[in-house]
């Protein structure tokens, strides 16, 4: 997008901080983070929705404020060198939210601290509530260019990258979301450098990059985590992520290994109730609805601009849990449109 381009669709155009400028000390930082940190204001545990790549956009997202929201959102994770390049428009619809989403923490993922800067800047200007830095992502064409999980064997980089977010974002709590380890674990090592940083909240997956997510998450190790950040004083929250199946689990989850909340994100493409305190069973008429709904929401946050095939993999989600399930959803991928959906569906129910 042009700059007058981005300016009209609602997006500031990143303005141009300095990248020379001194670091600020880690002392400095950490004073700061307890002083602007949205998340000590939250009720433990925390219950936090993962971002996830085409997933969890707005319209998904303000589904769940329909059925029942985590107290903090994140954005799917953005590339802060696409945002810094002119092929910015293919990402930065990732940071497009309605405020009603908020307390919100936009993702960033990269490898170039000058872009982190800007990246930085730009989504403390949209008025997000934090920032995040990606140092977990395992999937191949991330990790092949050092960023993501493949940063965990970085620190020197990972570093510079947390303190040019800071810049960018002084006024932004910044945090990290990262995995037990690269290739094996290590997390005694890597979680006490993360804390040397004082992020505002340490987001741990408990699997290696390595193992992607295969494997059961190793909830012991989130647990040592939350024993070396007690041990050290630190003040950073730690959140635990991997195989969190609900709500309730959330809570058996942190109360076992002491963290201050739980992350939940593939349970939540099977429930979107997931975040609610007791299961709620739905009728095909509800399932119909909601479906509905989330179409109505895709068309009005998107109008027309992205691809309406990005919904198919929401399908499941809604048409399941009823015989002829599989038959209707194998038809609804024919679909091309909201119209056409409602078309099936109101075939469907009038045998």
């Amino acid at each position: 997008m042009s700059d007058i381009k981005l300016r009209s669709a609602g997006y500031p155009v990143i303005r141009n901080v300095p990248t020379t400028a001194p670091r600020r000390g880690a002392l400095i930082i950490c004073i700061y983070i307890i002083i602007m940190n949205f998340w000590l204001t939250l009720q433990k545990p925390i219950s936090v929705l993962a971002p996830m790549e085409d997933v969890t956009d707005s319209a998904f997202r303000q589904m769940l404020l329909k059925c029942g929201r985590p107290d903090v959102f994140f954005t799917e994770f953005v590339n802060a060198d696409g945002l810094c390049s002119v092929g910015r428009d293919a990402v930065i619809h990732r940071l497009r939210y309605n405020p009603a989403e908020k307390p919100l923490v936009a993702q960033i993922w990269g490898t170039k601290p000058e872009n982190f800067v800007k990246a930085a800047a730009l989504v403390e200007e949209l008025g997000f509530d934090g920032l995040d830095i990606n140092l977990g992502c395992p999937v191949p064409k991330v990790v092949k260019n050092g960023a993501g999980a493949a940063l965990i064997d970085n620190p020197s980089l990972v570093k510079e990258l947390f303190l040019a977010a800071k810049e960018g974002a002084p006024n932004l709590p910044v945090s990290v979301k990262t995995r037990i380890g690269f290739k094996k674990k290590n997390t005694d090592s890597w979680i006490t450098f993360l804390l040397s940083l004082c992020p505002a909240v340490i987001t741990l997956h408990g699997r290696t990059g390595k193992e992607m997510y295969r494997m059961s998450a190793d909830w012991d190790e989130i647990a040592l985590a939350v024993k070396i950040r007690n041990e050290l004083k630190s003040k950073t929250l730690i959140i635990g992520n991997g195989d969190i199946q609900d709500l309730q689990d959330l809570k058996l989850r942190s109360t076992k290994a002491g963290t201050d909340g739980g992350m939940i994100g593939r349970a939540v493409m099977r429930d979107l109730f997931v975040f609610c305190d007791t299961p709620k069973e739905l009728s095909i008429e509800e399932r119909f609805k909601l479906l509905l709904d989330h179409l109505a929401l895709f068309d009005k946050t998107w109008n027309g601009t992205r691809d309406f095939s990005i919904m198919k993999k929401y399908f499941k989600l809604y048409i399941s849990a009823f015989p002829a399930a599989p038959l209707l959803r194998a038809k609804l991928m024919e679909a091309h449109s909201t119209a056409d959906v409602k078309k099936a569906l109101d075939e469907f129910m009038s045998y």
